[in-house]
């Protein structure tokens, strides 16, 4: 008997290689992901500019992006937490942080379907100008807001995902990562949260890891990450001896393997 519902992830129709140049964006589970992508030696850009939570910052991220950097993003991850955001009251502009000044400088309002499709495929248009070959993958943060109550959560989820829909349907090039689903759906026990009961725990969000890779990684990246695992377990070892002869023949025999490594895979750098 199967004891849990098991969310499929679709073939994105490419696949992401060793060290590729790849670019997150969005909440603070962009920053969970992208991180591990980063750990794993991916050439990896996480929130620049900071946690953007909501559609329009996300496009202030890729706005504030130099020619350069937008030209070798390979992949690029939009996560979207919310469709709320805050104006301020003086310009009328959407910001990004209120940097803890007073509420009463801002209005909260809640974007719709079509605001928050408007303000991601001005950001994925600002990608492809510069690399009309990027993948765009979108996705939602599974994290709830307590502070909308959680039915205004589920609804600022629901909007999030009807805009993602509107704009798959439109072109075929932008996937759908089913991270929310995996995290309510599939893993829908408090033991796969953090103390909050709000944020995914560090088992889930390797998990949602281990999901993605199987799925999106090419073979030659999950061979590198094979040849790669024990080479950072070496490197995160913390010797008792640091100076002792064994472990100093012990890290030039790592180092000549990481060396290897780099001829193999020449974007590879720790």
């Amino acid at each position: 008997m199967e004891f849990r519902t098991v969310v499929d992830v679709e073939d994105p129709g490419f696949k992401i290689g060793a060290c590729e140049e790849m670019l997150f964006v969005g909440s603070c589970f962009a920053d969970n992901i992208g991180s591990r992508f980063r750990e794993e030696k991916f050439r990896a850009t996480v929130n620049p500019f900071g946690v953007m939570y909501n559609p329009a910052s996300i496009l202030h991220t890729v706005e504030k992006l130099s020619s350069s950097q937008l030209s070798t993003v390979r992949t690029a991850f939009f996560t979207l937490g919310t469709n709320h955001v805050y104006r301020l009251n003086e310009t009328g502009e959407i910001v990004d942080n209120c940097q803890k000044r007073p509420q009463s400088l801002f209005t909260e309002e809640e974007l719709t379907v079509d605001e928050c499709a408007d303000y991601l495929q001005r950001a994925i248009d600002i990608l492809r100008q510069h690399n009309p070959d990027v993948h765009i993958v979108l996705t939602v943060s599974p994290i709830r807001y307590r502070k909308y109550g959680y039915h205004g959560s589920q609804l600022s989820k629901a909007t999030l995902l009807l805009a993602i829909e509107k704009i798959i349907n439109l072109q075929s090039s932008v996937c759908y990562f089913p991270a929310y689903e995996i995290v309510n759906d599939e893993l829908r026990d408090y033991r796969f949260y953090a103390e909050d009961m709000l944020h995914p725990s560090e088992q889930a969000v390797e998990y949602i890891w281990q999901r993605l890779q199987e799925t999106y990684l090419s073979d030659e990246a999950k061979a590198f990450l094979q040849a790669w695992a024990p080479l950072k377990a070496a490197l995160n070892h913390k010797p008792f001896h640091p100076d002792s002869e064994e472990y100093r023949a012990f890290m030039d025999k790592t180092m000549l393997k990481v060396a290897e490594l780099q001829k193999k895979y020449p974007t590879f750098a720790i």
